[in-house]
């Protein structure tokens, strides 16, 4: 017989990973028997192949990738039958594992695809599997680090086609050879063989055999096969015999095959039905999968027989037997050491159950409560005893005693050891001064003793101790520099021999004062008390008291007191022996007064009233001695008065002062020394006063007045005159009359008269006669000086001229000086013939005429003169009686060329000024002759008045002028002055402030005044800003430009102001403005406030479908994204059948995303959530679930003709890139999403620099979604990137810009927004 053999070639698949891949290819040989010939072909090819994708660069320690434990294995089976699919994996995370066909079609209705809890398996199940069920399938198992997956062919067999054996007899080749046939002792062991052989070997098996009833044996075997269908339970694993332990659980368990699910399975013991809903939990059925179970709790040997279990026309059967230890104690319990207020836990295990264990302390049962907690497990074999809070009163015995059965064992406690959690400090203080020692310890039960230098010290006045709690404090009063040295605090328990210590070291340094209020000299009167008093700047330093250099020690009428930092020195009673120089001497400070008696000025009344009663006299020319007892001391001040004026010491006048009297001397007395003569002693004490008169006896003083003539005529001249207005301290007694003719010098005495008459009568004249008479007055000591008469004529006389006028000054040269005059009144009855023009330098008594002739007329230029030499000038009249008296001297004017009087003083300025003082300068007048000095006035706003500010002129050209009253308004005017004259004033246009130089209001920036503030809400938001101006501004708040007014507390200040909110909300961000406006200027200074709290959620949340199985979210942006540059969003997912919510992406900067990773069929909500540093706002939710629709396509059974599609296609962008910006140092996260089958190759690009590789950038790809996110982005980063996607039919290339730019940089932000928004892509 001719074989023919034909072989159909089948073509290798390739499978693409990112990292790995491996296939292998196995063929299966199928041969088909037709008559005598034999076809054998190769019908179909085993396909296996392995590939992994990587997600993540560094795996973390204790995470892995997915890996297979068990791998699907490729299948063939024949129409209409069954494949099963199985994969054990593992992987943490813990991986997903999806199945899927290569095709891309999707896997069939029906199909089952589950998890098998028993054997650890992930299932995929094809029932009555067609032609169309053919393909390669894929196992994708995922977690976070990477995707792996496996894939495996399924071979669909055609059905076996009918035999026709009148072809197969036409077709008979020639006979083959015979075989040896093998002996078959009956039909049914033929049957069993052939069902254990293909059907293709069925008859070549019968002819083997030599059966030859070829189609009666495949009758019957059909007819066995559908009883075996039909069979309604298959037992996979039976019944078996189970041995278990009193009080434990002992389970049946059963693998059946069952047609119906619903059958119902009986259990039995001894053949008696088991009651187990009203067992109490004594019995229990489960099943998992095809496992079938019946536990039996707390076995006891009750339990002991026969558990069948029925099913169906099924039964099983096995024996339980129960095996019954003796009770004992597993182990012994061990000694336990715990530390103090720690749990003791003790722990025993039993062979049995016993219902009579008990825990005991000390031989005393133990009893649950708080502090003890008993535990016993589930099956009543382990026991545990929990001490809580172990204390030291808790060490002991604990024994465990299970009905005869004890077991003891001992519990140590350790005490917890102390520790300081604040230790003692070393400490610097003055002396006198206190020391604190202070620690806090971790236990409070201690005792404590306290050591210095190693000597425990005890308390005591000095040291004062004491423990509050766990706080412990020593306090050293009135430190001495002998307290300085090593301190000590020793911390002692109970049952802890350990003594735990901290120390310190105390430094006492000397205490040093100054003198904050010296002494002052003190004065008292005797008797009366008196006081030192010393202010140091430190209570704690004593000090020693001095009297004239030497330590007080005598005690007696003095009194020491110290009131803190107050040293007082009191004297009871003041006398002599207390006065002195006093000093007060402490460490650093000394301080000295002087105590002296201060008793006031007294004279004795007897001497007072002797002076009232008898005045002092004395002779003319003789010398006066006026000597005033008193009592005083200090010694007063004397001081004469004559007749209420002051009397000065000069040559004649001596005044002397001793310890007890005061001595006028007064030399060559005089009558004018006589008069009422006044002491006036002064003191600090007191005043006293002594009156007397003075008489100074001489002769008179002349007769008073002109004599008056009461007749002149040629036979008798009769004259009066005035008694003297002096008499000389002696009445005048008699007045003596004497006659000269005109022209003669000797005087000759023509009468005497009484003095009660002051006339007198003479007719020893001749007619015409010029005659002169003088008067005298005579008393007791001797003639007065006379009284003279004018010349008269006895009859008719002829007088000189009277006086002309003052003469005026008209015109002055340096050599010249020109005069003019008036004619006298009177010309004496003569005309005046001339006048006589005399001049005399100023200071000087000598007259010089002008010239020796007599001057006509009333003006005359008088010549000759010195320059810049002051001269006066006189006039005489002459007539024929001779010269008159001369005229009164003119002003004085020096010999010079004419001055001019100063100009108006140009410049007046304010060059300076403060609260008290305004400086003005100026400049010298342009006009008139330069000034001697300046005459400067002013006057406050309030008043008209002007007042100088100087008594004499100013000499320079600026003034300060002082003692102004702060922020008065004065205003002020200035004149120049010389010999000329006073120029006229020039004022201030304004009046000026006294207050500092105007100036605008400035901003002081070193303070540190900060342009943006970020706070967080619920705390304060202070602003201080610093400024300086003149006047002082005036500051006001606002908030985006409207005044602040409400929660804030403004404080003002001259240069300062403070805006405080003490507990901020998040309405309170927005642009602060403080604005300084005064007379001079304004400004402002802006403050960008940003109160940060939980951001406020995002609102519009809406879904929608770009890429199949994914889901993009866009929302509309929560209002503190844009406000703060750290806040991003959070986006999770939640399936509808799990309350629990997964994260899908985190740090989302833009209003859109699209989740991916998402399992057909399933329902999802999203949520989306704005995060800041803050914290996460309340989350925005999808009001309804999206589905994720499955691939459906429908296949009508009945088709028995399939055209395979050719499901390949080039690759293509269905979301291509968008142009992103992003500020620098914030992550750029770039996505795209493309199709293509095989799956394409993706390579990524900047510029022209493939990019895949490189570590910097972070890259995924999943699903057909792209993603490249390149974190924390520099301007370098910035450029244009591209993604090249590429398979067997083709490629695709997108393009974007990247651009990267600084926070400040405003005008980039505005152009590329401008750009983002015309291409509608919001960031």
């Amino acid at each position: 017989m001719a074989t023919e053999v034909i072989q159909r070639k089948t073509n290798l698949q390739e499978h693409h990973s990112f990292e790995m891949s491996s296939s292998v290819q196995r063929t299966s040989q199928t041969t088909k028997i037709v008559g005598d010939d034999v076809f054998s072909r190769e019908s179909s090819s085993a396909v296996e192949s392995f590939s992994m994708v990587s997600h993540s660069f560094e795996i973390p320690p204790g995470e892995s990738i997915p890996e297979f434990l068990e791998k699907p294995h490729p299948l063939t089976a024949p129409e209409g039958d069954k494949a099963v699919f199985r994969a054990k994996v593992q992987g943490n995370p813990k991986p997903t594992v999806t199945w899927k066909r290569e095709s891309g079609i999707p896997i069939k209705e029906g199909s089952k695809i589950f998890f098998d809890s028993i054997n650890k398996e992930y299932v995929l199940k094809l029932e009555s599997l067609t032609s169309d069920d053919a393909d390669n399938y894929k196992c994708i198992v995922s977690n976070d680090h990477a995707d792996i997956i496996y894939t495996v062919s399924l071979h669909v067999a055609e059905g076996q086609e009918k035999m026709d054996f009148k072809k197969m007899l036409k077709k008979r080749g020639p006979p083959a050879p015979k075989k040896k046939e093998k002996r078959v002792i009956d039909e049914k062991e033929m049957l069993a063989i052939l069902s254990k052989v293909p059907k293709k070997d069925f008859e070549k098996v019968c002819m083997e055999y030599g059966f030859t009833d070829f189609r009666g044996l495949l009758k019957k075997l059909k007819e066995m096969k559908k009883k075996v269908e039909v069979e309604a339970v298959r037992i996979l694993k039976p019944l078996e015999d189970v041995s278990v332990k009193v009080d434990t659980t002992a389970i049946f368990d059963t693998i059946l095959e069952l047609k119906d699910p619903n059958t119902k399975l009986i259990w039995l013991k001894d053949d008696e039905p088991l009651r187990i809903q009203y067992s109490l939990g004594k019995y229990d059925t489960k099943q998992m999968g095809t496992k079938y179970m019946l536990h039996i709790t707390n076995v006891n040997e009750s339990d002991m027989g026969t558990y069948s279990v029925v099913v169906g026309d099924k039964k099983m059967s096995a024996e339980l037997k129960v095996i019954d230890e003796p009770l004992k104690f597993l182990a012994d319990l061990q000694p336990l050491k715990i530390t103090e207020r720690q749990t003791a836990v003790f722990e025993i295990r039993l062979s049995k159950k016993v219902p009579n264990f008990t825990w005991k302390f000390n031989g005393k049962e133990l009893k649950r409560d708080d502090k003890y907690e008993i535990i016993s497990s589930e099956d009543g074999l382990t026991h545990t005893l929990k001490i809580k809070d172990a204390r030291p009163s808790d060490m002991g015995e604990i024994s465990a005693e299970a009905g005869q059965l004890v077991t003891k064992t001992e519990l140590f406690i350790q005490r917890t050891p102390i520790k300081f959690v604040r230790n003692l400090k070393n400490v610097r203080v003055k002396e006198k001064g206190k020391a604190c020692l202070d620690c806090e310890l971790t236990a409070k039960n201690v005792t404590l003793k306290w050591m210095k230098n190693g000597r425990v010290i005890e308390r005591s006045k000095k040291y004062t101790m004491t423990h509050e709690g766990k706080m412990a404090e020593l306090i050293i009063d009135d430190a001495e520099l002998n307290d300085s040295g090593e301190y000590m605090v020793v911390a002692m328990q109970e049952n802890d021999p350990t003594e735990y210590y901290s120390n310190c070291n105390v430094t006492v340094e000397e205490r040093f004062a100054t003198v904050k209020s010296g002494m002052s000299d003190v004065q008292a009167p005797t008797g009366d008390p008196a006081e030192l008093c010393v202010v140091l700047n430190d209570e704690r330093v004593e000090g020693v008291w001095l009297k004239d250099g030497k330590e007080i020690t005598d005690m007696r009428g003095i009194q020491i007191v110290k009131q803190g930092a107050v040293h007082k020195l009191i004297i009871d009673k003041m006398g002599e022996q207390f006065e002195g120089k006093y000093t007060f001497r402490a460490k650093g400070a000394e301080s000295e007064a002087t105590i002296s008696i201060a008793d006031p000025p007294v004279i004795d009344l007897s001497v007072l009233e002797a002076f009232a009663a008898h005045p002092v006299t004395v002779k003319a020319k003789q010398t006066a001695y006026i000597k005033v007892p008193f009592k005083a001391k200090p010694l007063p001040k004397v001081t004469w008065f004559k007749d209420g004026i002051e009397v000065t010491e000069e040559e004649k006048i001596v005044m002397e002062r001793t310890n007890d009297h005061a001595l006028l001397t007064i030399k060559d007395c005089v009558r004018e020394d006589s008069g009422s003569i006044m002491l006036k002693l002064k003191s600090d004490c007191g005043t006293a006063f002594a009156q007397l008169h003075l008489n100074v006896v001489d002769k008179p003083k002349p007769p008073q007045g002109k004599v008056e003539f009461l007749e002149k005529s040629g036979k008798c001249v009769k004259m009066k005159w005035k008694a003297p207005k002096d008499n000389g301290g002696k009445q005048v007694t008699h007045f003596i009359i004497e006659r000269r003719i005109s022209g003669k010098k000797s005087w000759i005495k023509i009468g005497e008269i009484e003095s009660k008459h002051t006339t007198f009568a003479t007719d020893k004249v001749e007619e015409g006669k010029a005659y002169q008479f003088r008067i005298l007055a005579v008393n007791s000591e001797g003639l007065s000086d006379p009284l003279e008469t004018e010349e008269i004529f006895a009859g008719d006389p002829i007088d000189p001229p009277g006086q002309a006028s003052q003469p005026q000054v008209s015109d002055v040269t340096k050599e010249a000086v020109t005069i003019t005059w008036n004619p006298p009144a009177q010309d004496g009855g003569s005309p005046v013939m001339g006048y006589i023009v005399e001049r005399r330098k100023k200071g000087s008594n000598l007259w010089v005429p002008v010239s020796k002739e007599l001057i006509h007329g009333t003006k005359h230029k008088v010549d000759g003169l010195l320059e810049d030499t002051e001269y006066e000038f006189r006039v005489i009249a002459v007539n024929r009686a001779g010269p008159g008296h001369p005229s009164t001297a003119s002003n004085s004017v020096v010999a010079r060329d004419p001055i001019k009087p100063p100009g108006l003083v140009k410049g007046l300025h304010v060059a300076d000024s403060s609260n008290s003082s305004i400086s003005l300068a100026w400049q010298q007048p342009d006009e008139g002759d330069a000034p001697s000095g300046y005459i400067l006035e002013m006057r406050a706003e309030d008043t008209k008045e002007w007042s100088k500010c100087t008594k004499i002129p100013i000499s320079g050209n600026s003034y300060t002028v002082g003692g102004l009253q702060e922020r008065q308004k004065y205003f002020f005017r200035i004149r120049a002055v010389n010999e000329a004259g006073v120029g006229e004033p020039i004022e201030l246009k304004e009046g000026v402030l006294a207050m500092p130089p105007p100036a605008p209001p400035k901003f002081d920036l070193s303070a540190r005044l900060k342009s943006h503030m970020v706070v967080r809400a619920g705390t304060a938001l202070c602003i201080h800003a610093s400024f300086t101006g003149s006047p002082p501004p005036t500051a006001v708040w606002q908030k985006d430009g409207i005044p602040t007014r409400g929660r804030e507390t403004i404080t003002k200040g001259k240069d300062h102001s403070q805006f405080l909110i003490h507990s901020t909300k998040r309405f309170d961000t927005g642009l602060y403005r403080i604005v300084l406006s005064n007379d001079y200027g304004e400004a402002y200074y802006d403050i960008h406030v940003r109160v940060a709290d939980f951001p406020r959620p995002p609102t519009n949340l809406s879904l929608y479908e770009e890429v199949p199985n994914t889901v993009s979210l866009k929302w509309d942006h929560s209002p503190d994204i844009k406000e703060d540059g750290g806040a991003h969003y959070v986006i999770l997912k939640r399936d509808t059948s799990t309350a629990t919510w997964f994260t899908a992406a985190e740090k989302v900067y833009s209003n859109k995303y699209t989740v991916t990773g998402l399992l057909p069929g399933r329902k999802y909500f999203f949520r989306v959530i704005a995060r800041n540093d803050i914290g996460d706002s309340d989350p925005l939710d999808s009001r309804d679930s999206w589905h994720i629709n499955k691939d459906k396509e429908l296949f009508n059974a009945k088709m028995k003709e399939y055209h395979e599609r050719d499901w390949r296609h080039a690759p293509h962008f269905i979301t291509p890139l968008k142009n992103h910006a992003v500020r620098r140092g914030h992550d750029c996260t770039m996505s795209c999403a493309f199709l293509g089958n095989p799956r394409p190759v993706v390579t990524l690009y900047k510029g022209n620099i493939n990019i895949t590789a490189n570590s910097k950038f972070w890259y995924n790809s999943t699903s057909g979604v792209c993603t490249l996110v390149i974190p924390a982005c520099s301007t370098k980063d910035s450029g244009d990137y591209s993604i090249l996607i590429e398979n067997e039919l083709g490629q695709e290339k997108c393009n974007c810009t990247l651009t990267v730019y600084d926070k400040d940089d405003k005008s980039l932000l505005d152009s590329v927004t401008d750009s983002l928004q015309k291409s509608k892509h919001i960031m």
